[in-house]
């Protein structure tokens, strides 16, 4: 472990995943893994200072999609739910002052079968290792840490939580780490999803210009978090010189006509496929973080997704990025 307290620490950071993917986890097809990963989460958010709230949710016929394992994509795995109980995990510092707050979230669920290194204990990882870092700041940051659940089933959990925290304090952003941890330096290891090139040719053409290397993160955002992702990014830039942040702007708008018009994009809908995208839709600027997930993991959803094929230097520097990000969120003008 690094000799320094302040910055963050690869190998607390994988032994965080090892817990976590030790098995799948899954409050309907893994319910004793599910309170584990639960528990753990719980203790290592205390154990450094955090007050941790369990905030419960019943819901009835949502919309969403199947947890089962295997490389599809969520906009095609739909499924009605009849009834789903689950639980988050809100986290909040003593005396952070009242006022809105930063969110930074990542899910805990795995999809069944699969133990999840990377979808998603890389995230939840970062999270710990974020409360570990801003507790030791001198005064205290009004930033939200939140672990949801049941992201698998079609972000059942962050639709409660961003619910429940746009009524209370309010929040200015929110950072979603989505599958953060895997990276390919070996050229032609990133593919693009279908008509990616064409709704998306900037992104595409920085890809291509290095050979399709996945060795980026990948920030995903709007207008409204524009300053925010490229705060990101230079702070990614600052923390290690082998992590790369790649700018992708979803040039929807937040609120409910961004979602209405991901439906005739379908390209589109590949920017919403995780925890913030409730919060995009509640006109709430977010950024989600990721390694692109099954479009350069090999592993993705499946059985093979297991802490030793992740890259925990870089998993570091994502951290270090995360939580200059959540700390200095810049504001930015709203989306028009």
């Amino acid at each position: 472990m690094t000799d320094d307290p302040t910055l963050p620490d690869a190998a607390r950071l994988r032994r965080h995943v090892e817990f976590l993917a030790a098995e799948p986890r899954s409050r309907l097809r893994a319910p004793g893994a599910m309170e584990r990963a639960e528990a753990y989460v719980r203790d290592e958010l205390t154990a450094v200072g955090w007050q941790v709230e369990r905030q419960p949710f019943d819901v009835r016929w949502q919309l969403g999609s199947t947890d089962r394992h295997g490389h599809r994509a969520l906009a095609l795995k739909p499924r009605l739910h009849r009834r789903l109980r689950g639980a988050n995990l809100l986290a909040s510092l003593p005396g952070a002052g009242e006022g809105p707050v930063v969110v930074v979230g990542a899910h805990l669920d795995s999809v069944s079968g699969s133990p999840g290194a990377d979808d998603n204990a890389s995230g939840v990882a970062v999270v710990l290792e974020t409360a570990r870092l801003l507790a030791a700041e001198p005064v205290p940051p009004r930033v939200v840490l939140a672990v949801f659940d049941m992201e698998e089933l079609g972000l059942i959990g962050a639709r409660q939580a961003a619910r429940a925290l746009d009524r209370g304090s309010g929040v200015r952003g929110m950072i979603c780490l989505e599958s953060v941890g895997y990276f390919a330096d070996e050229r032609g290891a990133q593919r693009l999803p279908v008509g990616f090139e064409r709704v998306f040719p900037e992104a595409s053409a920085a890809t291509r210009a290095e050979a399709y290397r996945g060795d980026f993160t990948l920030v995903v955002h709007r207008r409204s978090s524009s300053a925010a992702a490229e705060a990101w990014r230079h702070a990614a830039a600052a923390a290690s010189p082998a992590l790369r942040g790649l700018l992708l702007r979803d040039p929807r708008p937040d609120g409910l006509l961004g979602l209405l018009i991901g439906l005739a994009v379908p390209p589109a809908n590949h920017l919403g496929r995780s925890d913030h995208a409730p919060f995009w839709n509640r006109g709430i600027p977010a950024l989600m973080l990721t390694d692109t997930a099954n479009f350069r993991n090999p592993h993705y959803h499946r059985s093979t997704d297991v802490p030793g094929t992740l890259d925990y230097e870089r998993l570091a520097a994502v951290t270090s990025a995360t939580v200059v990000t959540a700390v200095s969120w810049p504001e930015t003008a709203p989306a028009m």
